[in-house]
């Protein structure tokens, strides 16, 4: 059913959202000049003590640019870029626009070999690098690879106080035969790079995502994409030069690059960096910088409600909550709200959509389906159509579930160097998520979890996700992941993994005896089993194929 055609889009209309936008500018380059000339002045980064503005940030993304080209870059090459969030990542990605190139952002926990893949397939000539990641896994791989140009820097950089218990352990390392990033662009400063004019269709970054199977592919996200969702956040939730933007998620991250960095530069409102997520500092961080908006994983913030100093003072300032890339059970936001006093708005979209395809409207709070329990991750935003299809493709009515299929400005163009991959997830360049949901009469939508998630017990299908809702319930219970696992009588049984709260015991017994008072008897766990943490990637994602192998 199409939210358009049908006219059941109630809920936008409802909270007073329009159909469409204009995008504003050609290029995310073209948007960030845009505001360093109305407020040069202004923070764009806030770095513990370090305040770089925009005009600032102009002049160090000037030097990086004019730096690598006198180094031999060329129009069109790749930057990658291998650090945690700080002040330097985004110099560098903004600089790599302004020498005419793209950066590829690479997930700071990756190994030698993640690495040599993403560097092999992106063809990267210059990797700008942490030097303790340069130290311990790019130095090992960068023989024989594309890169030409290698640039260290350090998270002390930018700051100050190297005291802070966030840098514990953390010291300068001498990396022979690189480029320092600091020496970079002093040498460089108030060196104009070459005139580079750049267009809604040209490449920005490379996101890499695995997707459903198979080896990473570097989503084509183009300047187009960007300027497009940051306008998207900003106009959707009210983001304004008198916000402050609290960088929680990681920078390499889709959500950290676009509803961290370029809603900063297309809003002028200063982005917080804290280096790596620490809940107590964050929280104690939030207080200080008067942080307004914030967008990450849900895990982060039951992260912030174990927090020893988790205080609703904390989060007073802190009003524009936004919550996507894992499912949010309800109550986890119930739980939030009462511990700190404000409600998390659910926001949902893939590295392919550019963050949000969907999201709930700031004025409004989104409804709990009766049946499954599950939390509404919104309604499409601007300019978006969602169709669900069914497994003959055809489209399917309201209240059935199938798969969600998304087009719209936000979906990128494709993946790097895979034409048959991008026929297959994108063709015609609608994408096919491989999200499994519904849409209800009012138009709102539900997210029941990633089809190769599904487990058949005995011809029965299960989602995890409502399996984990239910978990969540529990008192003990912290987080939750729930898997399927082989058995010889069903073919394959619910196995669930739960943390529990910080000075909680139960037993696995009493989880199993909790979910089988609540659930149908063929979806409650079979088996649970209690461990210290769930495995998830850097942004927050359950790892459930590590999960799996443990069973």
């Amino acid at each position: 059913m199409s939210v358009y055609d049908d006219k059941v889009w109630l809920a936008r209309y409802d909270a007073g959202q329009p159909e469409t936008i204009t995008r504003e500018y050609d290029s995310a380059l073209d948007m960030f000049k845009a505001t360093v000339a109305r407020s040069g002045a202004a923070n764009a980064i806030r770095y513990f003590d370090r305040r770089i503005s925009f005009t600032e940030l102009d002049e160090l993304s000037d030097a990086f640019a004019a730096g690598i080209t006198a180094e031999g870059f060329q129009p069109g090459e790749r930057v990658a870029i291998f650090a945690q969030n700080v002040p330097q990542f985004v110099i560098a990605q903004i600089g790599a626009w302004k020498a005419g190139g793209i950066a590829v952002s690479i997930n700071p926990m990756n190994k030698e070999r993640e690495l040599t893949e993403l560097l092999r397939d992106s063809g990267a000539t210059v990797l700008v690098a942490l030097q303790s990641l340069h130290r311990d896994v790019a130095s090992k791989v960068l023989p024989g690879s594309s890169v030409r140009i290698v640039i260290t820097t350090s998270e002390l950089d930018f700051q100050t106080r190297n005291e802070r218990a966030v840098f514990s352990g953390v010291e300068r390392i001498d990396c022979p035969g690189t480029l320092d990033l600091l020496e970079l662009l002093d040498a460089h400063r108030g060196t104009a790079p070459p005139q580079i004019r750049l267009g809604p269709d040209d490449v920005a970054f490379l996101t890499y995502t695995s997707g459903t199977t198979g080896p990473p592919k570097g989503a084509m996200t183009t300047h187009g994409n960007v300027v497009f969702n940051a306008q998207s956040y900003r106009d959707w939730i009210g983001i304004g030069p008198d916000d402050v933007v609290l960088g929680i998620a990681p920078l390499f991250h889709i959500t950290g690059l676009v509803g961290h960095i370029a809603i900063s530069l297309l809003a002028g409102a200063p982005l917080v960096l804290m280096y790596r997520l620490d809940p107590a500092l964050t929280l104690d961080t939030i207080e200080a910088e008067r942080a307004t908006f914030t967008v990450g994983s849900i895990t982060v913030f039951i992260a912030f409600m174990n927090a020893p100093n988790a205080e609703k003072t904390k989060l007073a300032s802190l009003s524009k909550i936004y919550s996507g890339g894992a499912p949010i059970p309800p109550s986890t936001v119930n739980a939030f709200r009462d511990v700190f006093g404000h409600y998390i708005h659910n926001i949902y979209g893939l590295t392919e959509t550019t963050s949000p395809s969907h999201a709930v409207p700031h004025s409004v709070e989104a409804p709990v389906d009766p049946a499954s329990g599950a939390l509404s991750v919104g309604v499409p935003i601007y300019n978006t159509i969602v169709r669900i299809i069914g497994e003959d493709g055809d489209e399917l009515p309201a209240g059935e579930v199938g798969e969600l299929v998304t087009a719209g400005p936000q979906v990128v163009a494709g993946y790097w160097n895979k034409p048959e991959e991008t026929e297959k997830a994108l063709p015609g360049g609608v994408l096919h998520t491989g999200d499994v949901g519904y849409m209800d009469a009012q138009g709102w939508f539900y997210i029941v979890d990633r089809k190769k998630d599904q487990i058949n017990a005995g011809g029965y299908k299960i989602w995890p996700r409502e399996v984990e809702d239910v978990l969540y319930e529990h008192p003990t219970v912290r987080e939750a992941a729930v898997v399927g696992v082989p058995d010889e009588y069903r073919g394959e049984t619910v196995k669930a993994f739960v943390s529990l709260k910080a000075g909680a015991t139960t037993t696995a017994e009493e989880i199993i005896a909790f979910t089988k008072e609540r659930m149908a008897a063929y979806k409650y766990p079979r088996q649970v089993e209690i461990i210290d943490e769930i495995p998830k990637t850097v942004s927050g994602k359950v790892l459930r194929r590590e999960l799996r192998t443990r069973s």
